[in-house]
């Protein structure tokens, strides 16, 4: 069974490409079959280089890299990958591999058993002691929302790990959310057509993870996409 391992690249820190040889080389290397990685640079900045680019050619020959100019969002950027991703089984992570080797395998164990057609990372209580206060704050706020508003048995959306089976990728790609909540409009959209089991997976952090500083502009227009999905015609 082949697998897909799909990041999305914005503003990496410097170093990031052999981060991302490293992790995927320790990934690829616990699971049975071939592995596929797709990288997708989601927008120009100064820690994407020919020479970063090179390396990961040169150190893990075959690597799908797909670029564009223009920053449009996680969201975006994983829908790119997913389009051309070839493995039987498609997963989805940070460019900084924030959670352990062991919670990647746990997913790719649940759908490599059959145990589930789409496997969602959830955090468990440790991550919210490495989270910042309102970084944590808007997390739980979120969490209570769905939980009210959606009524899904998940309300963990936003775990930056998850992965599913080839055949729910025309569900992934057909959310229309750019940033942030189109984990939540992906998982949303997997409950609503009832034909796949979806099932949450405790996931844990790495130690010494760095968490960006927010732009509080985002929460703005992600307030707008979540109005936007509770009165969306597939609810």
């Amino acid at each position: 069974m082949t697998v897909s391992l799909i990041l999305p690249c914005y503003n990496p820190p410097p170093g990031w490409e052999k981060t991302v040889h490293n992790s995927f080389r320790l990934f690829s290397g616990k699971v049975s079959g071939e592995t596929e990685l797709v990288v997708v640079l989601d927008g120009e900045n100064v820690a994407i280089t020919d020479d970063s680019l090179d390396y990961l050619r040169k150190n893990l020959g075959k690597v799908n890299i797909i670029q564009y100019k223009e920053n449009k969002g996680k969201g975006y950027a994983i829908r790119q990958g997913v389009k051309v991703a070839k493995g039987n089984i498609i997963i989805y992570t940070d460019v900084d591999f924030p959670y352990t080797i062991e919670s990647m395998l746990e997913i790719h164990h649940t759908l490599s058993t059959d145990m589930a057609d789409v496997a969602v990372g959830v955090k468990d209580e440790a991550y919210y002691a490495h989270v910042p206060f309102i970084r944590r704050l808007i997390s739980k706020y979120l969490r209570v929302l769905i939980r009210l508003f959606l009524s899904m048995p998940i309300t963990d959306t936003q775990c930056g790990l998850k992965g599913f089976k080839k055949l729910v990728a025309p569900v992934f790609l057909s959310t229309t959310v750019n940033r942030y909540l189109f984990d939540l409009e992906f998982v949303r959209n997997c409950f609503i057509a009832s034909k796949f089991r979806v099932k949450a997976i405790p996931v844990s952090l790495n130690e010494n993870v760095h968490f960006r500083s927010m732009n509080y502009r985002i929460l703005f227009s992600e307030s707008v996409s979540f109005i936007k999905l509770l009165f969306s015609k597939k609810r």
